[in-house]
């Protein structure tokens, strides 16, 4: 019997496993966020406009193997967050919730620590700490960001639904119920007003 392929369908990535990154190529989507780009998003956006703007904060991957919104597929992602603060708030993601809210997300941490921020529409807000081999699932209608609050890189995976797309506006606008900032050298949840 001969065996046929259907090159549309085979998908294979490499991956290295110690970095927590995809190996580059084509199919691979990157992006840097800096201070500079990141405005609003953290606390104290004076002492924020004083850094360096070209400071990176944290590098995304993506590996989309299907196209964006294609239902029952799933995308796969890394992240890499500096170590690093805005006066007492740690670097971190910007966050968003999912535009379709009722899809899922994982992540895995490979290196570093730091924590996994939710929030759900209500604004009410907690963490899970990050740690090397930490599982983390994302529940349905829940706004998730990553926090590094050790010394060196947080290095985390990621899978969800390439139907689930992103939704940064109310973040944006309004920020989470909580913060992640130094308090006495320890990494301490903070109710904030936006």
């Amino acid at each position: 019997m001969e065996q046929t392929t259907n090159l549309e369908f085979e998908r294979t990535m490499r991956m290295d496993w110690e970095k927590g990154l995809l190996l580059p190529n084509a199919d691979v989507r990157e992006s840097v966020k800096t201070l500079g780009q990141l405005e609003s998003i953290f606390l104290n956006e004076k002492d924020r406009r004083a850094m360096d703007p070209a400071t990176v904060v944290y590098r995304v991957q993506a590996w989309c193997p299907v196209p964006e919104g294609t239902e029952g597929a799933q995308f796969w992602g890394s992240t890499v967050i500096e170590p690093g603060q805005v006066d007492t708030e740690y670097f971190m993601t910007h966050g968003h919730f999912h535009s379709k809210r009722d899809r899922t997300e994982y992540y895995a941490t490979i290196e570093g620590e730091g924590a996994l921020i939710l929030m759900d529409e209500s604004r009410k807000t907690w963490m899970e700490p990050m740690f090397p081999g930490s599982l983390h699932f994302v529940p349905p209608s829940v706004a998730h960001r990553v926090a590094n609050s050790g010394k060196v890189p947080l290095r985390v995976v990621a899978c969800w639904p390439s139907d689930a797309g992103h939704d940064y506006d109310v973040v944006r606008r309004f920020g989470f119920g909580a913060r992640l900032l130094n308090v006495n050298g320890k990494a301490s949840l903070v109710r904030s007003g936006n």
